[in-house]
């Protein structure tokens, strides 16, 4: 896969890994954030090279239809869509009116039925390509999951099968399917739980990059890799570790 003259549109882009993402990204291709906050699109794209932004909430669909109609007007060369934005909450699933099945809806929505939705909506704008790409950002999560982020793993695994069967479907295809999954990332987004000990969102940019020079479609940032190759030899000690 290419990684220079690619118009690409990374979901949550204003901050985080998304921000970092567009900054590598925006040196050598059009890149375009959306993300809810305008004031916070703005000030991204103003510090990027090649960078414009488009106000969008994922969990709505007017937002999305509006966006998929955007693109094809204004950046009809869109070969890349990076699925980025996320939500995580943390929460213990025994607390008594602890609401989780208004949070798991929340991030169910924003993790996985929004990428379902978008991806659906661009697809036809990328498969005219000769060379087009679909990244999804998981996490360690969808691979192990986290008792305090018990219902966000849940939605990260449903996003990791989703990902392996589109890129079943699209195997003859023009568009290559990658799944990124990083560990603690130290983003504002991962404040609550402990995100300062986490790796730079840099590097899961980093990664991204090499991988799509390298055609590799599940992408182990960090740490991810030995949860992985754990989560193989003893699924129990993988679960522990993740949970300690």
């Amino acid at each position: 896969m290419k990684t220079t003259d690619n118009t690409i549109l990374i979901t949550g882009g204003g901050s985080g890994i998304g921000f970092e993402m567009a900054k590598l990204f925006s040196k050598n291709n059009t890149v375009i954030i959306t993300g809810r906050n305008e004031n916070r699109l703005k000030e991204a794209a103003s510090q990027l090279e090649n960078t414009h932004y488009i106000v969008c909430d994922i969990t709505k669909e007017k937002d999305i239809n509006s966006l998929a109609e955007n693109i094809e007007t204004q950046f009809p060369n869109l070969n890349v869509l990076i699925n980025n934005a996320g939500r995580a909450i943390v929460h213990d699933l025994t607390e008594k009116e602890g609401n989780a099945h208004d949070k798991a809806l929340d991030e169910i929505t924003t993790n996985y039925l929004s990428t379902i939705r978008i991806t659906e909506k661009l697809l036809p704008v990328l498969s005219t390509k000769r060379e087009a790409a679909v990244v999804n950002v998981s996490s360690v999560a969808a691979l192990v999951p986290s008792h305090m982020l018990s219902t966000y793993s849940a939605s990260k695994a449903a996003l990791h099968s989703y990902t392996q069967s589109l890129r079943h479907f699209l195997k003859d295809s023009s568009v290559k399917i990658f799944e990124v999954m990083p560990p603690l990332v130290n983003t504002e987004f991962s404040k609550e739980i402990g995100g300062e000990k986490g790796i730079h969102p840099s590097v899961v940019a980093q990664d991204l990059f090499h991988a799509l020079t390298e055609n590799k479609f599940e992408v182990h940032v960090g740490d991810t890799a030995a949860i992985y190759q754990l989560s193989l030899s003893s699924p129990k000690e993988a679960f522990n570790v993740m949970n300690n």
